[in-house]
């Protein structure tokens, strides 16, 4: 219950998947926009008899033909109504078979009138075409045969015979390369045959089909592991995430949809056909799939090792193995993961596998193991077979998995190494590869073992450094790590040592509530990754360095430094123990440009760098890259987007065990969801934002939630209040570009006139394009200038905050009305409703105001005023001692709003003014919100 006493029902957000019952239970038909308008101009056209869908097994032909014959028949339905003299169509299906194929008419045989004699072909054949094109010349039959290469001659005969005439048309589909006879072929071929090439889905299309069958949106690496899995192949794809619902390793959490760690399931019907298809291999070609099951890619001599080139051929010609060139070696890989996924359970930890991994070992050491890989490799593939390898190979391997960053197999590596053989280096490996999968607690105990393990001081560095990084960015235990990071600078006697772990240390205030402070130490950092003492410290500091430009208003330097660290950090890649991916320098990056107001770069950015993470499966910086994206998304005003994407980061830092991020995380899908009018989501999600360690990291942000919860219950003064404590905060910090985000949603609320003047002395020390459209908005809404107000849409809408542009606009509108501009009034409605358009359901005071002014127009002052406050659901009562008027004198009003606006209750009167029950709404004159007493 709210204050006002009534029970908020929360509407069903698009980005939710809250509520779901029964996904999947039919698949949507989704990625064939393309096809489907190329079908329906073709089949318009009565010269056009037959379409015709080739494509590979599983691409969804048949599914793609049933929605063409569905159409047909409603398009002819719809025709009939419409005109008289056109025919109606008649659906009629039939399959062919291979056991069909081999009776003449097997496959159409339910078509054949029963009084047509077939004894003689020729006779047969007219009685049927007479039938079917004659009998009822107001009908046309619409025949869809799947698998038409499967037909027999006569079938196919028969057909040709009835498209001639006009008695049918015809819906088929054809499997890619599959032969067929030339009759059959004769069907697919000529003028009036639309022929459509189906192809396999592309991601974003995958992406589009699972957010419609399971009615939310699905995480990025679950996308990313499903596409992997099922090459876009829409059978592969349905059975993958019936199998992973079935398992229950595919859940929502109420927001997002994700795929647990481990194995993909799969279903009995897919094991089925993929086990048919390899059983279609003869049996020569055994010996190499299960080597690739175990060992690939390989090469392609080592495959002819196993099979012959005759067998290898063959498999390539069936689409079970592929053969690609890299530079001048030919290797071999499975056709499709799920093949490996098969054959790989028949030989988990028998003889046989054991035998072909040591076979394939010793070619391999035949062969010198001069690629770079093959030591990895060789580790990998002892293990696998004998459950140990020599100590040195394993410290080999790991060194390149950690510089892979495959850390699951540094751990695998590491795991299995003898405890005689455990140094510093290599517990700082371990530890590190532990902190990066989330595993922080069992990393801090083994860095702490890497510290007393340590001899030199550049060991004490690394140690030192990996140790509070752990405690820091995973843990969020601010304290502990600048106590571990003071503790081993103590240890350690090198002034350049020295200086490493005190850079480390500035890092980590700057992103933890001091970048002012921070600042001159990190502006030491040297420019050149090359000269700096410890390249994984560099790295890290360098990080920090370009947030905490970005955070005190520098973010044209914070720009042109991400991007020279990101360059650095490739360069180091190999050598900076203990630090994480090089996309990791994207995500201060992210932020610097979405505060200079490149919101399309940012957006940009973040994009590629979650693909390239996401294929890397790097889950820590991943998390913050969704972090920041939903920042990104936020002050574009696409609310829907920045609620999927702080999702996306809550369940992947929930995977994993980051805890920074979560704290920013939950108070961004708190803000997100509140203005989506989703106040139970808000509610839950400032619950968790209060169990959370607050990070530092854009100090006061993480008040927006709270903030702007209270304002869709219609409680502004209280949210300005949160926000004002927020800007101080922010203030006393040196948080500029936080500060002024916090102080222009304090305009937004109905502030404009306290914030404006602090708004424009921070843009003097702010660079970018933002920090003078936030300016210029609230300037214009502290004295209600619709003049202005236009001219901040404009620059909103130039940097894509089209949420704020569409408030501006809005806000201008009303002040136009007020002042008797009614076709100045109408184009800045205009306006605002193209740019909320771009905001995906966002609602706020200001949007309100475009409606609820146009509703006012015959209503006088007194009567708006307290339609206003009735709208958030005020009692009677509440709305009297408000104005301090009678509660018969309120009703009187009520009574009289209600007949001029056709309404009967508050919920009403609330859709009357197109805005949530709790919003009130800015008034025509003075900047303020009506329906809490002005300014609060």
């Amino acid at each position: 219950m709210t204050e006002a006493g009534y029970e908020y029902v929360p509407e069903v957000m698009l980005g939710s998947c809250a509520g779901v019952v029964d996904p999947v239970s039919v698949w949507p038909l989704e990625g064939r926009d393309r096809e489907l308008d190329a079908w329906s101009r073709a089949w318009s056209d009565q010269r056009c008899r037959s379409a015709v869908i080739f494509g590979s097994t599983g691409v969804g032909k048949s599914r793609l033909a049933e929605e063409f014959l569905s159409r047909a028949v409603d398009e002819g339905a719809g025709a009939v109504r419409a005109v008289r003299a056109v025919r109606a169509v008649r659906a009629v299906r039939a399959a062919a078979t291979a056991a069909a194929a081999t009776v003449p008419l097997g496959a159409i045989a339910h078509l054949i009138p029963a009084w047509v004699d077939m004894s003689d072909p020729v006779t047969g054949f007219a009685a049927i075409t007479e039938a079917m094109a004659g009998h009822r010349p107001d009908r046309e039959w619409t025949v869809l045969i799947d698998d038409l290469h499967l037909l027999d001659a006569a079938s196919a005969m028969l057909l040709r015979q009835l498209l001639d005439s006009g008695g049918i048309r015809l819906i088929a589909t054809v499997r890619t390369d599959e032969p067929m006879g030339e009759a059959v072929a004769a069907l697919t071929r000529g003028d009036a045959v639309h022929r459509v090439n189906l192809r396999r889905f592309s991601q974003d299309q995958v992406e589009r089909l699972l957010r419609a069958a399971l009615g939310g949106p699905v995480d990025r690496r679950t996308l990313h592991r499903l596409f992997a899995a099922s090459t876009g192949n829409a059978l592969y794809l349905r059975e993958l995430v019936h199998g992973a619902l079935d398992s229950g390793t595919l859940s929502c959490n109420g927001e997002i949809w994700e795929l647990a760690d481990g194995a993909l399931a799969t279903t009995p019907r897919l094991t089925e056909l993929i086990s048919a298809r390899l059983a279609a291999a003869a049996p020569a070609a055994r010996p190499v799939l299960e080597l690739l099951a175990l060992c690939e890619p390989i090469s392609l001599a080592d495959a002819r090792a196993a099979s012959s080139l005759e067998v290898m051929l063959d498999l390539e010609d069936a689409g079970l193995i592929r053969v690609r060139q890299d530079r001048r070696r030919t290797t071999v890989t499975l056709a499709h993961s799920l093949y490996g996924e098969a054959l790989r359970p028949s030989l988990s930890g028998g003889l046989r596998a054991r035998k072909l991994l040591l076979e394939h070992i010793e070619r391999v050491e035949a062969y010198g193991a001069r690629r770079h890989e093959d030591t990895l490799h060789l580790a990998t593939w002892r293990l696998a077979a004998t459950g140990t390898a020599d100590p040195a190979l394993l410290i080999r391997a790991a060194a390149l998995a950690g510089h892979a960053h495959d850390y699951e197999q540094v751990v695998a590596l590491l795991d299995a190494l003898p405890s005689h053989e455990v140094t510093c280096a290599i517990q700082t490996l371990y530890g590190g590869s532990l902190v990066q999968l989330g595993r922080w607690q069992l990393a801090d105990k083994i860095l702490a073992e890497a510290q007393a393990l340590a001899r030199t001081d550049s060991e004490r560095v690394t140690a030192t450094l990996v140790r509070s990084c752990n405690l820091f960015w995973i843990a969020a235990r601010t304290s502990e790590a600048l106590q571990v990071n003071a503790s081993g600078r103590e240890s350690v006697t090198d002034p350049a040592g020295r200086r490493v772990l005190a850079m480390i240390e500035a890092g980590f205030h700057a992103v933890s509530g001091r970048p002012a402070r921070s600042l001159p130490l990190l502006e030491e950092l040297e420019h050149d990754v090359l000269q700096a003492p410890d390249p994984g410290a560099w790295v890290v500091a360098a990080m920090c360095k370009t947030a905490a430009l970005a955070l005190v208003g520098r973010t044209e330097e914070a720009i042109d430094w991400a991007r020279l660290a990101y360059a650095g950090h490739i360069r180091v890649v190999d050598k900076a123990v203990g630090a994480p991916h090089p996309t990791s320098q994207h995500s201060p990056l992210i932020l610097a440009l979405a505060d200079a107001g490149r919101l399309a770069d940012a957006r940009k950015v973040a994009e590629n760098a979650l693909t390239e993470m996401v294929v890397a499966d790097i889950a820590q910086t991943r998390v913050w890259a969704a972090v920041f994206r939903g920042r990104v998304e936020w002050l574009a005003g696409n609310v829907s987007a920045a609620r999927r994407w702080y999702a996306e980061a809550i369940a992947q830092g929930r995977a994993g065990d980051f805890m920074r991020p979560m704290h920013l995380a939950w108070a961004g899908l708190a803000a997100s969801a509140a203005v989506l009018g989703d106040l139970r989501a808000a509610h839950a999600a400032l619950a968790e934002v209060r169990v959370h360690p607050p990070m530092g990291l854009a100090t006061g942000e993480e008040c927006l939630g709270e903030a702007w919860t209270h304002a869709a219950s219609g409680r502004l003064a209280k949210a300005r209040a949160v926000l004002t404590d927020a800007a101080a905060r922010a203030r006393d910090t040196g948080h500029v570009t936080s500060e002024m985000l916090i102080l222009t949603d304090i305009a937004r609320l109905g502030g404009a006139k306290q914030v404006a003047g602090r708004l424009g002395a921070l843009a003097q020390r702010c660079d970018g394009a933002f920090a003078s459209a936030r300016v210029s908005l609230a300037a214009a809404l502290a004295e209600n200038d619709p003049e202005e107000l236009m001219y901040a849409a404009d620059d909103l809408e130039v940097i894509g905050a089209d949420l704020l542009a569409a408030e501006a606009a809005a806000a201008a509108a009303a002040a136009w009305r007020h002042r008797g501009r009614p076709r100045s009034a109408h184009a800045a409605t205009a306006r605002a409703e193209a740019c909320a358009a771009r905001c995906e359901g966002a609602r706020t005071p200001l949007l309100a105001t475009v409606q609820a002014t146009a509703a006012f127009t015959d209503i006088t002052a007194r009567e708006r005023e307290i339609a206003l406050l009735a709208a958030t659901n005020a009692r009677s009562k509440e709305i009297a001692e408000t104005l301090q008027l009678s509660v018969r004198t309120v009703n009187n009003h009520l009574q009289r709003v209600y007949a001029k606006l056709g309404v009967s209750t508050r919920r009403e009167l609330a859709d009357a003014l197109g805005r949530p029950a709790a919003y009130p709404v800015r008034s025509g004159a003075g900047g303020a919100i009506e329906g809490e007493g002005g300014w609060g």
